[in-house]
């Protein structure tokens, strides 16, 4: 059976299955962008002089980023954008990835700096896992990675001169996040959730998510319609991960109940009210190590690494 777009009759390409909404691909195209546009707008993303970096990994999600908001930013001649890449070190993975971001950058005339892990910490990721698994660390490697890379973006983004980070994070990563939050008791990280964090104090980059609402396979989807190149490997940490189990799980249900990851979004948003107050006195300070926002002595990268015997 062949479908029909619902906005011009042309062939059908997407079905979006939690709206009913059917459409081509020009309109399928336009769909997304507006609807990154209404989640820029709902939750006040963004003002028209911002200076922006984008966290640029090279991937499918930060490529489409990119470009949507390069489009956007034609618009508004007072916004600049930039983008950050972070080298964490990891062999066989990581190069073509940095290629990739390097020319999408120079295609779009978007200004470019990588910042790597070895630089910052006297280390790549290979060697602090390495490091990690000889000492009998039971952290998964995913765990280093996204504390390291969290502060590797605040440093990128001052070097830039920015104080609004905006990350690709979708749909299905914020749903992971928060049940990944939830299994771990991390109330803390619960409450800092959402669409947009705190100018942790007052000179850290406020980090926006412009692809909140917006599912991961609809991402992909825009990306190969437009003929977007990114990367092709996938993470061979990932396959360590909690995070990958509990993908498989929320997708299942997403299956069975379209529009689920919607309404657990939705939920958390309620339950976030609530987790606020719960953590009101935990006030960030800055670690002592390096000045970093921590809500201990010292942040968890310093913590890690001091662990580790590499800081």
């Amino acid at each position: 059976m062949t479908f029909q777009c619902q906005r011009c009759g042309a062939k059908a390409l997407f079905r979006r299955l939690y709206s009913g909404e059917i459409l081509c691909e020009r309109h399928f195209q336009q769909s997304l962008e507006e609807r990154v546009k209404t989640t820029i707008r709902r939750y006040k993303l963004f003002n028209r002089t911002d200076k922006i970096a984008i966290a640029l990994s090279g991937g499918k999600d930060s490529t489409t980023l990119l470009h949507i908001l390069s489009k956007l930013e034609a618009k508004f001649p007072q916004v600049s954008l930039s983008a950050i890449t972070i080298d964490e070190g990891i062999s066989g993975y990581r190069k073509e990835a940095l290629k990739i971001a390097s020319k999408v950058c120079s295609e779009l005339r978007v200004p470019h700096i990588i910042v790597s892990f070895e630089e910052l910490y006297g280390a790549t990721l290979d060697q602090i896992v390495g490091k990690a698994r000889s000492l009998g660390s039971r952290l998964e490697p995913c765990s280093y990675c996204g504390v390291l890379r969290r502060k590797a973006l605040n440093i990128g983004a001052r070097r830039l001169g920015v104080l609004k980070l905006a990350t690709a994070h979708n749909l299905d990563d914020e749903v992971q996040t928060l049940l990944i939050n939830v299994f771990h008791g991390d109330i803390f990280r619960l409450a800092r959730s959402g669409p947009i964090s705190p100018n942790s104090l007052g000179r850290f980059p406020i980090r926006v998510k412009p692809f909140y609402e917006i599912p991961e396979p609809e991402i992909t989807l825009y990306a190969y319609t437009l003929g977007l190149k990114f990367q092709s490997k996938p993470c061979p940490y990932a396959r360590l991960s909690l995070r990958t189990e509990v993908r498989s799980i929320v997708n299942r249900l997403e299956f069975s109940h379209p529009g689920m990851k919607f309404t657990i979004l939705k939920t958390f948003e309620k339950i976030r009210s609530w987790s606020n107050m719960a953590v009101k006195d935990l006030e960030l300070r800055e670690c002592e190590s390096c000045g970093e926002p921590s809500i201990g002595r010292l942040c968890k990268a310093c913590e890690m690494l001091l662990r580790l015997g590499i800081s």
